[in-house]
C-alpha cells in the first residue's frame, strides 16, 4: 500500500508521480495497489485552473511528452502507465495480471491499448476545452464512439465476469477511463447490465475504492460531483 505523498523515502523505494486527476496515473496506482508492493506516490504540480503548470521537474527529465505519471525505482525512471504494468508484473510476478496463455495475454493486452488509444480519445473531447475547440459536430461523433465502445464490451462481458480471464491489467485500464466518460456525463447506457455486473464488481475490489474513490473525492472537493 501507498504511503501516500511524502517528500522522502529510501533510494530504492518505488515512487510513482502523478497527478490527482491522471487516468494514466489511476492505472499506475491501481496496479501497485493490486501487487501488494510497497510504494509512495508524489502529487506533481497541479490545480483546476492551471491543470499541470508549472511542470514536474521529474517528468519533465524523465518524460519526453512531460506526462504523469512516472515510475522511479532506485536508479530506473520509465514513464507511460502500460510500461509501468509490464515493470510491475516482472518485479512482482503474483498475483498475475496478465493471464498465462500468450494468446490471452495477447488479447488481453489489445483490450488494455484499446482503453487507452481508442475508447479514451473519444472520452477527451467530452472535457469542456477539447468540446469547445471540435466544435458540435465532432463532439457528437465522439460521443457516439464511446457508447459503440461500451456496446461491444457489454457483449463481450455477457459471458465473463472480467475482460480477459481472471482480473487484469485491462480491466484496470477500462475501469480508469469508463470512469471519466461517466464523470463526463457519457456514461454507459442503464440496459447494458454485463457491463454494469462488471462495473460493480471493479468498486468493490481494494484499489479502485482507494484511487478512483480519492479521484471522486478530489472532484466533489473543487465543486464537481461524481462517484465511482
Amino acid at each position: 500500500m501507498s504511503s501516500h505523498d511524502e517528500p522522502t523515502g529510501s533510494g530504492d523505494e518505488i515512487v510513482i508521480h502523478s497527478g490527482p486527476l491522471s487516468m494514466f496515473g489511476a492505472k499506475a496506482e491501481m496496479a501497485a495497489i493490486e501487487k501488494g508492493i510497497r510504494w509512495r506516490r508524489v502529487h506533481v504540480p497541479f490545480s483546476i485552473a492551471k491543470l499541470y503548470e508549472p511542470k514536474s521537474p521529474v517528468v519533465e527529465r524523465v518524460n519526453p511528452k512531460q506526462q504523469v505519471p512516472v515510475l522511479v525505482h532506485g536508479d530506473l525512471e520509465i514513464y507511460d502507465s502500460t510500461q509501468i504494468f509490464e515493470y510491475l508484473e516482472d518485479l512482482s510476478p503474483a498475483p498475475r495480471l496478465w493471464p498465462s496463455d500468450p494468446r490471452d495475454r495477447a488479447r488481453a493486452r489489445l483490450l488494455e491499448l484499446e482503453s487507452d488509444e481508442v475508447f479514451f480519445p473519444n472520452v477527451v473531447c467530452c472535457m469542456p476545452a477539447r468540446r469547445a475547440a471540435a466544435g458540435v459536430e465532432a463532439h457528437a461523433d465522439a460521443v457516439a464512439e464511446i457508447h459503440r465502445y461500451f456496446e461491444r464490451i457489454d457483449r463481450h462481458l455477457a459471458n465473463r465476469d472480467h475482460l480477459a480471464g481472471e482480473f487484469g491489467y485491462a480491466d484496470i485500464a477500462f475501469y480508469a477511463a469508463q470512469f471519466f466518460a461517466r464523470f463526463l456525463g457519457q456514461p454507459a447506457a442503464s440496459d447494458l447490465r454485463h457491463l454494469e455486473s462488471w462495473r460493480l464488481r471493479m468498486n468493490e475490489r481494494e484499489s479502485t475504492r482507494t484511487v478512483m474513490g480519492e479521484m471522486a473525492d478530489y472532484l466533489s472537493a473543487n465543486g464537481l460531483e461524481t462517484s465511482i
